[in-house]
Order: structure tokens, then C-alpha cells, then sequence
């Protein structure tokens, strides 16, 4: 079982930028895909991006490319979400997603742990 605990949300204006991180409870980090999920008010959840575990591979959303950017520390166990130039449709719930499966990363199926989740809210 993984345990995985986001933080760095919070308020910011159009424009702005904040960092996500997400720390998980396990040794074997590295093996593990990691990815960022949001969902907005009334809204289903959906993809943002995702990372492979030795991080050569990213793949990320339209809606947040070239403005969104995922990363990872495998010595701390910790992923991240760099968001730049955020807009308030950017508005959400912010989940960090763990998998050892190799599958397509846009299905919320093809995630096995999830975070509680951290509110980022854009005003404009």
C-alpha cells in the first residue's frame, strides 16, 4: 500500500504560479508512474499529466501544456507540479495518482493510489 500526501495549494491570482508536491510511502519510488489529476466543481475528474518513474517519459493534458510541468526527486520520493501562468478555469481539486502499470496514463482506471487531494483556486 502506497500512501501519498499532496501539498503546496492554495490561492493565487491569474497569472500566477504555484508548486504541487506529492511525497510517497514507499522504497520502491522509482518503479512507480506518477501523475496529477483535477477536478473542478460539478466536473468530472480528469487527466493534468504524468511521469514515468525514471522520468524520461511525460505526458501531459492540451489544457495545461506549456504552462503545467511535472517532475520528480526519486532520492525524496517526491513528485511535483510546477503551475505557471495560471488561469481560474485551472480551478480544482489536485490529486497525485501512483501506478506500477505501464498503461495509458489518461484513464483514472489505470491509477491503483491516489492522494486526498489539495485545492488550488485561481482568482481572476
Amino acid at each position: 500500500q502506497v500512501q501519498l500526501v499532496e501539498s503546496g495549494g492554495g490561492l493565487v491570482q491569474a497569472g500566477g504560479s504555484l508548486r504541487l508536491s506529492c511525497a510517497a510511502s514507499t522504497r520502491t519510488f522509482i518503479f512507480y508512474h506518477m501523475g496529477w489529476f483535477r477536478q473542478a466543481p460539478g466536473k468530472e475528474r480528469e487527466f493534468v499529466t504524468a511521469i514515468s518513474g525514471g522520468g524520461d517519459n511525460r505526458y501531459s493534458a492540451d489544457s495545461v501544456k506549456g504552462r503545467f510541468t511535472i517532475s520528480r526527486d526519486n532520492a525524496k520520493n517526491t513528485v511535483y507540479l510546477q503551475m505557471n501562468s495560471l488561469k481560474p478555469e485551472d480551478t480544482a481539486v489536485y490529486y497525485c495518482v501512483a501506478s506500477l502499470r505501464n498503461d495509458d496514463y489518461v484513464p483514472t482506471t489505470s491509477w491503483d493510489y491516489w492522494g486526498q487531494g489539495t485545492q488550488v483556486t485561481v482568482s481572476s
